[in-house]
């Protein structure tokens, strides 16, 4: 009998919208309960389950350009199995064998003395409902699924055309969904195999930090998600070298989130460095400081980087629709643009346009004239050419710490939110409102303002100003705020 590998498209949810409905349409050609037993394993993702007695597994033989994986039946054999079976089986999940093994296993015994005391391996029953109908000369199957007392549904589609695969799930309306295996999915529903990742941005204003725990289907949950202003870039501009007392508090900030990123058991840290390290004369010396403290190796990344980070951020989590996009981040130092289209990057750069050197050149820490205001709409106006003459882009995201604390200023967050934050929409009089309101107090009455972050009461004014700057350059009314950046990119960049 020839085996021939199968492609396959799933996804898992509660629901399907329209998929459904199309489905409902039809006649189901059969309907199906089952109780499985899959074998699972935090190594790999291959398929083994016992299902009438057999045990049944298939291996992921590649996946296409277009994210459809092709599976391969390998195996399926009934009970007792002997021990080379079992080691197949214990090889297709990267799992040793059993230090003394039987020359056979009844499934009890190959789940008491090779799955259960495994570290890697995990033995769970799941029931199924499986009802099948052909969509676009593909087998299509609505499952819903229970196992250890949780329950999800998925829609899988498969054949041995490729191409009828991808026009089934594109006539469901599912291409804008992620191809999970049913061992990935039923991992990630019972929190198997996830893995912790911690990122670190030192920027010039201020320090993110956040870890993210990836599940066994790739998606992504916060953990920790936090910031700490400590102002590495004080004094930057005068000197050309970070000062003592602001590197002393960014490497105890470091330091601190090292220790809690350890506590949270993370697998890795990635720390990367931006506009005040990549200016500073001194920044070697304060790379090896954190290195020396910290046991960190801290990357001082290009503008060019930065900006790509932060588009890939943007586009992970915004719904941003069609049609061409302009991501935009402002920073202590400087601010990074990308344009593109989609998940396609066109161009992208850095300027040095920052809220702390803007801050400290025309004194925005306090109360400011209008004419001094005045003066900085002129500057900002020359320093952001770069943007002048462009066409209007049917999309704007604003990143950073000003986009944000302005979102949470228009909400009146007392506690911050961020999902609250993500997805506001930023508009023009919005942000001419809180200019005034900050341009006519001084540090200490800010600080006071329902929603702003305390310690970003000198330099938000700055801020503020940039955000409006360029979204009147591009020819918009608002922005789409992402509280989403440099670190949620570069977690999904290093680590998937």
């Amino acid at each position: 009998m020839t085996i021939v590998p199968r492609w396959e498209w799933r996804t898992f949810g509660e629901s399907f919208a329209g998929a459904e409905q199309r489905l409902a349409a039809l006649s189901p050609e059969s309907v199906r309960e089952s109780d499985e037993l899959y074998l699972l394993s935090t190594a790999a993702d291959d398929s083994v389950k016992v299902r009438d007695e057999l045990l049944d597994v298939k291996q992921l033989e590649q996946v296409s350009d277009d994210g459809l994986e092709q599976w391969r039946p390998v195996l399926k054999a009934p009970f007792p199995l002997s021990a080379a079976t079992v080691d197949s089986v214990l090889a297709a999940l990267h799992a040793s064998p059993p230090p003394q093994g039987r020359s056979a296993y009844t499934l009890d015994e190959l789940v008491e003395e090779v799955v259960r005391p495994s570290r890697q391996l995990a033995a769970v029953a799941v029931h199924k409902r499986r009802a099948h109908y052909t969509v676009s000369g593909c087998m299509a199957e609505l499952t819903d699924v229970r196992a250890n007392n949780v329950s999800t549904r998925t829609i899988a589609v498969e054949s041995e055309d490729p191409a009828r695969v991808l026009a089934a799930v594109r006539e469901l309306g599912l291409d804008t969904r992620s191809n999970v295996s049913f061992p990935r999915g039923l991992k990630a529903l019972l929190g198997i195999g996830a893995r912790k990742y911690a990122a670190i941005d030192v920027g010039t204003n201020s320090v993110k930090f956040h870890v993210g725990e990836r599940g066994a289907d790739g998606g992504w949950r916060p953990v920790v998600d936090r910031a700490e202003i400590t102002r590495l870039g004080e004094g930057l501009a005068e000197t050309g070298v970070l000062n003592p007392s602001p590197v002393e508090r960014t490497i105890d900030a470091i330091a601190g989130m090292v220790d809690e990123a350890e506590r949270e058991g993370v697998d890795e840290i990635v720390a990367v460095g931006t506009a005040g390290l990549r200016i500073a004369r001194n920044s070697a010396d304060f790379v090896a400081a954190v290195k020396d403290r910290c046991g960190l190796d801290l990357e001082v990344i290009s503008g060019d980087e930065e900006a790509r980070l932060s588009y890939l951020a943007a586009t992970s989590a915004l719904d941003l629709g069609e049609g061409s996009l302009v991501v935009f981040e402002t920073g202590g130092g400087s601010s990074q643009f990308t344009f593109g289209e989609g998940k396609r990057v066109d161009e992208r750069f850095s300027l040095d346009v920052g809220a702390i050197g803007l801050t400290e050149r025309f004194g925005l820490a306090d109360v400011v004239s209008e004419q001094t205001l005045a003066g900085v709409f002129d500057e900002l106006g020359t320093e952001l050419g770069r943007l002048d003459g462009r066409p209007t882009p049917a999309g704007l995201v604003a990143m950073g710490g000003a986009a944000t604390n302005l979102a949470a200023v228009e909400h009146e967050l007392a506690t911050y939110d961020p999902d609250v934050v993500q997805g506001t929409v930023l508009g023009l009089a919005e942000i001419d409102r809180q200019i005034e309101l900050y341009r006519t107090q001084t540090a200490a009455e800010r600080r006071r303002i329902v929603g702003l972050q305390p310690k970003r009461a000198e330099v938000i004014l700055a801020g503020a100003c940039i955000v409006h700057t360029v979204i009147a350059k591009l020819g918009r009314q608002s922005a789409t705020v992402s509280d989403r950046g440099l670190r949620h990119g570069l977690l999904l960049e290093r680590f998937g």
